[in-house]
């Protein structure tokens, strides 16, 4: 493929007519929308990150579509994906804001959202998200081919091209899910073995806590994400866990410091180093956080103003003249008549707690946003899009416009993050849409069948958010151990901290301070300040994974045998994720129906804590073996 916009030719030429929107690219588009849904809402609840569905979803339908139904249909499979990826996005910004009505809920502040407010929100935040892409196709994805790599875009692509490995791939997918599976039912499904290790450091008046997890899913973040990203988060949980703890262990041990009732003491002797981590480090985390999300906009604001700039000329200029197939998008009057449609019905929906300002907002803010999404992730990708930052600013922003108007209290908060809501979802999806429109772009794919497609996800998953929101809240609470939703506690602290002010605003500026040390110092630092806020056993197995992608990385083998192991190890990882966040899914069922407790063995079975511990590392062990069995030991085998 050429890379210049000139002389650039698609996979499928536009003369070309194949299938793209058939009953089976929907059914299964449908299927993957809501499984990586639940499985990325599950993931990013428990560690603040969600992971691109694009290129397992695009696996499994070439296994299906190409090996399975033997149809050669690239762009059938195409649109599987974009149906699929949807799915992920949605859930992205809707758990990443949402939950915070549930926390606001549990301490009787409010009601907590229904079922149908919370659809409501994920359907219009997706479908303006969607809409506010049309115009920036051309601007972005075709006149800015060979400058906007989109890197998930272009490897989805790579990997339906790749189609003749009949089915392959699918299979290190599958694969992945059933191990992870397997693994995460004994680990939280019997109770077999813990699902942590920790280990006290103490000694001279220090006390410090490490220790790891042993999940499949979080493993393979580690692995997704790299070595650097991993090491930054590692850094930051290792600051925190080893360094801040200890210290306010050592200087306020006998103080009862606010917001704490105890003395730091007691809380040590009472929880360890969690308590002061719950109590504490968590506002010191989010500190840094929010320092972070807005540091990663201000870097950001001479893109902002070009892509703005840009795709106003672009709305200015578009038309519909263009008849070839790969040119054609969703008609400009009707796209800018959804967005009109989409916005009363935003102000004027019961269900939705948002104001005229609110919806007003909600516009501009949002298509701002978008054209900032999607350049940004044409640049680094989907992973590193700073979606949080953006909801920050719009959190901030919504908050005190509200405040300053009249709406406070209960319901001026339930506004600010019903906005909020909606601009990360439109953010996550139209970071989502642009990639799939790459991929598109790529291999021949035609531009309305694809954003057709991309509504079709949406409304997919937002059936299905709300009630995985509610069961995962039924079953384990948000803010708890299990789920500890750092994303939606932060927009929680936000818009407290300028409606009621408080907040333990020294922990915050602690940790907005540090966040600048280390921007000062070139580290990124919202994977650093995730870092500090998650648990440091959560960083530690994250670590692992990207201590094994390091491995992959250096090791001496030629060339494409060493990316083919790599693919070969992300594809199996993140089958791992869904594999487990599906039983995650499914346990949470269980709990709420009560049937956990009859499948828990370690009430029966109570074994010592170096047992336990050594049968944990053993589990880990074999999650690890596993990954390498189907990376390296398979190219061993078939090279």
């Amino acid at each position: 493929m050429d890379n210049s916009q000139n002389e650039f030719k698609p996979y499928i030429p536009a003369e070309k007519i194949t299938p793209e929107i058939t009953l089976t690219s929907i059914v299964m588009g449908i299927i993957l929308a809501v499984i990586f849904g639940a499985a990325n809402a599950y993931l990013g609840l428990r560690v603040g990150m969600t992971v691109s569905a694009s290129i397992p979803a695009a696996v499994l339908a070439m296994g299906v579509i190409r090996v399975i139904m033997r149809k050669n249909s690239i762009l059938e499979s195409n649109i599987v994906q974009t149906i699929g990826s949807a799915g992920e996005s949605v859930a992205a910004g809707a758990i990443f804001t949402l939950p915070a009505l549930f926390l606001w809920a549990s301490s009787g502040t409010m009601e907590k959202p229904d079922i149908i407010e919370i659809t409501l929100i994920a359907l219009l935040g997706g479908l303006l998200g969607v809409f506010f892409m049309v115009p920036l196709r051309n601007a972005l994805i075709v006149k800015e081919h060979g400058i906007l790599p989109y890197p998930e875009g272009q490897a989805c692509a790579e990997v339906l091209l790749a189609g003749e490995e009949k089915g392959a791939n699918a299979s290190t997918v599958f694969a992945g899910m059933g191990i992870a599976a397997f693994f995460k039912f004994v680990i939280d499904g019997l109770r077999a073995v813990p699902g942590e290790i920790s280990f006290k450091i103490q000694g001279a008046g220090y006390r410090g806590e490490i220790g790891t997890q042993i999940y499949p899913a979080v493993m393979s973040v580690g692995y997704i994400c790299g070595p650097r990203i991993s090491s930054y988060m590692f850094a930051g949980g290792i600051l925190s866990w080893l360094v801040v703890i200890p210290l306010i262990v050592f200087f306020g041990e006998s103080v009862i410091v606010y917001p704490g009732t105890l003395s730091i003491g007691d809380i040590y002797a009472e929880s360890g180093a969690s308590g002061i981590w719950s109590g504490y480090i968590r506002y010191i985390g989010a500190g840094a956080l929010a320092a972070g999300g807005i540091i990663s906009l201000l870097k950001s604001l001479p893109l902002i103003v070009r892509t703005f700039i840009d795709a106003m000329k672009s709305i200015a200029g578009a038309g519909n003249g263009n008849i070839d197939r790969i040119s054609r998008d969703i008609n400009m009057k009707t796209v800018i008549g959804a967005i009109v449609i989409l916005t009363i019905l935003v102000w004027l929906v019961p269900a939705i707690p948002v104001t005229f300002i609110g919806a007003v907002i909600v516009v501009i803010f949002g298509f701002f946003f978008a054209t900032v999404s999607s350049r940004m992730v044409g640049i680094v990708g989907s992973s590193n899009n700073p979606v949080s930052g953006m909801s920050i600013a719009t959190l901030l922003i919504a908050t005190v416009a509200l405040k300053i108007t009249g709406s406070s209290g209960a319901e001026g908060m339930r506004s600010a993050i019903a906005i909020g809501s909606i601009i990360c979802i439109v953010a996550a999806i139209s970071g989502d849409t642009s990639q799939d429109l790459k991929t598109g772009y790529l291999l021949g794919a035609t531009p309305k069948k694809q954003q057709l497609a991309e509504i079709v996800g949406v409304v997919a998953a937002s059936l299905a958010i709300g009630g995985t929101l509610y069961l995962l809240d039924s079953a384990w609470g948000f803010g708890s151990e299990e789920l500890a939703a750092p994303q939606a506690t932060l927009m929680k602290m936000i818009v407290e901290g300028v409606m009621e002010g408080n907040l333990p605003w020294t922990l915050v500026f602690i940790g907005i301070f540090i966040a600048m040390v280390v921007e000062i110092v070139g580290i990124p630092v919202l994977p650093f300040a995730i870092g500090i806020y998650l648990p440091v056993h959560l960083n530690v197995c994250i670590m692992a994974g990207g201590l094994i992608r390091l491995a992959f990385n250096r090791m001496k083998k030629e060339e494409n045998v060493k990316n083919s192991i790599i693919s070969d190890g992300i594809l199996f990882c993140s089958g791992m994720i869904a594999g487990e966040g599906l039983v995650g899914i499914v346990l949470a069922v269980l709990a709420v129906i009560g049937i956990d407790k009859y499948i828990n063995i370690s009430d029966i079975i109570e074994l010592p804590k170096a047992v336990s511990s050594t049968l944990s590392i053993v589990v880990f062990a074999l999650i690890i073996l596993s990954l390498l069995r189907f990376s390296v030991f398979r190219k061993r085998k078939n090279n």
